[in-house]
């Protein structure tokens, strides 16, 4: 990589920390940190000069680190700034990340056993299964994966990706029982949780570009700048054929990339394990649109 082009990707990521901060500080009221507000606010949430008394730092360095400027931040200032925000376990790694610090205290991962994944993913049916990278892109599936969740192998490689599916695909929506309040607001904030350390990338930023223009939902969600790394371990589907799943999900991290996974659905009734096995002889869906 370039002077040049490195000098874009660190100003790009300045200006990703720099928003986290600003809507950090905006959803927190004075009262919830232990200020009293005084007199009239022009915005909500905590003022630039409280947030830098709250963390012991001077308001000047504080306003240019939000303004995305170029200065040296240390690993003890920014946990000082993460408490005064009041950020959880994900944030925290979140800000480290775009402030490209190491963060210590970031979460644990699980290594699968090193072999082949078309042998393990084959090995798991018929429980549907998929490996997918930190960008969601659905990296390989067995065939029970495809009977529940749709054939990947009829996308285009470049559409083989979870967010495009559940914001630009309708069957998706109906398949994905509360997408719009809880599997897309999971989706997008995990997502955004792996996009700081590819702040720049061409390709997570076209990903982005492109469902910003698709789907309003995915504009709004991404503008709330939400960073997570738990979701529901139970799911319902809304299959097409076999009416209503109930499947436990379990995530294997792999130790190869950071954010790859492998993700296996366990049905937890009778119900459910009957019609996973009649879904997996009776061969994929795929009601794809462009």
């Amino acid at each position: 990589m370039t002077i040049s082009a490195n000098r874009t990707v660190d100003a790009a990521r300045r200006q990703e920390l720099a928003a986290f901060l600003r809507f950090r500080r905006d959803r927190l009221a004075p009262e919830s940190v232990g200020l009293i507000s005084v007199g009239r606010r022009r915005a909500p949430g905590l003022r630039r000069e409280e947030v830098a008394q709250l963390a012991g730092v001077g308001v000047t360095w504080y306003t240019w680190l939000e303004q995305g400027r170029s200065i040296n931040v240390s690993a003890q200032v920014l946990g000082a700034i993460a408490r005064a925000l009041q950020l959880d376990g994900s944030e925290n790694s979140h800000l480290f990340t775009l402030a490209g610090l190491p963060d210590s205290a970031g979460e644990p991962e699980d290594a699968l056993a090193a072999g082949s994944m078309e042998a393990i993913l084959n090995g798991l049916d018929p429980l549907p299964a998929y490996s997918v990278s930190a960008r969601y892109d659905v990296l390989a599936w067995n065939r029970a994966g495809a009977a529940v969740l749709g054939d990947f192998g009829a996308l285009p490689p470049e559409r083989r990706n979870i967010l495009w599916l559940l914001f630009t695909q309708p069957a998706w929506k109906e398949l994905i029982h509360r997408y719009e309040t809880e599997t897309g607001i999971n989706c997008v904030a995990r997502f955004r949780r792996y996009f700081a350390a590819h702040v720049g990338d061409p390709a997570w930023q076209h990903l982005v570009d492109e469902l910003s223009e698709r789907s309003p939902e995915f504009r709004r969600l991404w503008a709330r700048h939400e960073v997570s790394a738990r979701t529901p371990k139970v799911k319902r589907f809304n299959h097409p054929v076999a009416g209503e799943l109930w499947l436990a999900a379990s995530t294997l991290w792999l130790a190869d990339q950071p954010g790859d996974r492998l993700v296996v659905y366990t049905p937890v009734d009778a119900h459910g394990q009957e019609m996973i096995h009649r879904l997996s002889e009776g061969g994929p869906w795929a009601p794809w649109t462009d």
